[in-house]
């Protein structure tokens, strides 16, 4: 059988859901044609491949390449000094009401063309592409009206063409109230059902609509409205749900279909097995737990209990977390959440791919899929979990590449 390439003495964590746990091939060869995996197996039972290319992987492990499926990747600035400010003493709450916090943000980024939008993002992105990285979901929400937000879309669909990674965009107006309609915030979510989503949409710039459910972002009601337009304009919807208290959004995210609901410090039963029926992925971020040194943790044990799909995110963004290393994500879901090896591994690949609706394509070893690989310096796949400011990558894989 003719293709152009060939991965062959490797050992594979397929992460395919017809084989138990991680779906471990300890004697694999992977076959590429076209950007797509063809066979994806043990080698006593691989075709005769004529390969114009042929990779001996010397007994490395390959796992499908990592997907960041929830971060805030592009925009401007940072909050250096609002973190050394919270250190002397200053709550959040103080260095907003000083024109802090995300305002701080959404001035910067307002003010930064498309190109320096981009130029800055490309070190974070970078950093994770250093990390395995193959596909990264990126949403607005530091434009905060339509020029802007589409400016930020745009950056980010601009990334593709600057690096070999899939970026998923999701257009998330409705993150903060913009001092244009403060005090008015159903003024704002009628913005953005009425010109935001629609004009998006039109523009194809965005793959998925995300909206900040929280006491201190936008009520049930408000969030209910953003959903609602997102679907009538055809975009699949996300949720930032429970992060600070039980608001109702990730049972909301469910009534509307949604790829995944994330945080969920606060999850209640009711709302978790309602995950589980609708096949909404919980995404869980460690790295905003720890940098605001939270002690409220997501409910493991239930979301387990009541079959949910658990996903794993960096939430790289520059006020709560400033985190660009999957594989330290990893190991704080390990850490903090108590995440099993397996859960950790899954969690940044096959369960990714479903929260951004893609494991049709991404996310596992599987004949059909991309050929998006992550090819290791480790003797055990825990070592990827284990080890701390160790980057055991050998060789990243975008599209057979």
């Amino acid at each position: 059988m003719r293709c152009e390439r060939v991965w062959r003495n490797a050992r594979l964590a397929t992460l395919a859901t017809s084989r138990p746990g991680l779906g471990i091939i300890e004697n694999g060869v992977i076959a590429a044609n076209g950007g797509n995996i063809i066979y994806a197996g043990a080698a006593l039972d691989a075709p005769a491949f004529q390969a114009a290319d042929r990779i001996d992987c010397e007994g490395r492990w390959v796992t499908p390449g990592l997907i960041d499926s929830h971060t805030h990747l592009v925009y401007a600035g940072n909050r250096a000094a609002e973190f050394a400010q919270r250190l002397n003493g200053a709550s959040y709450e103080e260095i907003a009401r000083n024109g802090g916090g995300i305002a701080a943000t959404v001035r910067q980024t307002r003010s930064a063309t498309r190109e320096a939008l981009v130029a800055q993002t490309l070190p974070r992105l970078d950093a994770m592409i250093a990390e395995g990285v193959t596909t990264v979901e990126v949403k607005s929400g530091y434009g905060l009206r339509l020029n802007d937000e589409i400016k930020l879309l745009a950056a980010a669909r601009d990334l593709e063409g600057r690096r070999p990674i899939k970026i998923c965009t999701t257009f998330l107006g409705a993150h903060a109230l913009p001092p244009e309609f403060d005090g008015d915030p159903d003024g704002y979510i009628g913005e953005i059902c009425n010109v935001m989503i629609p004009r998006i949409a039109k523009a194809e710039l965005a793959d998925a609509v995300d909206v900040f459910c929280e006491t201190i972002g936008f009520s049930r009601e408000q969030s209910a409205r953003v959903l609602a337009a997102a679907r009538k304009s055809g975009l699949t919807v996300k949720m930032h749900a429970e992060q600070l208290s039980n608001s109702g959004g990730a049972l909301l995210a469910t009534e509307f279909g949604a790829l995944s609901a994330d945080h969920l410090e606060h999850l209640d039963e009711r709302s978790a097995a309602a995950m589980a029926v609708a096949g909404t992925v919980a995404v869980l971020l460690p790295g905003a737990f720890y940098f605001l040194r939270e002690t409220k943790k997501p409910p493991i044990d239930l979301l387990r209990s009541a079959g949910v799909k658990i996903a794993i995110a960096s939430d790289c963004n520059p006020g709560t977390s400033p985190l660009t290393s999957p594989l330290l994500v990893m190991n704080m879901a390990a850490t903090f959440f108590r995440l099993t090896i397996e859960e950790c591994l899954a969690g940044m690949t096959r369960e990714a791919a479903r929260a951004l609706g893609r494991f049709s394509e991404l996310g596992s070893l599987e004949a059909g899929k991309r050929c998006d690989l992550a090819i290791w310096n480790v003797n055990e796949l825990s070592e990827l979990v284990y080890n701390i400011g160790l980057n055991p990558l050998h060789a990243r894989v975008w599209r057979g590449l």
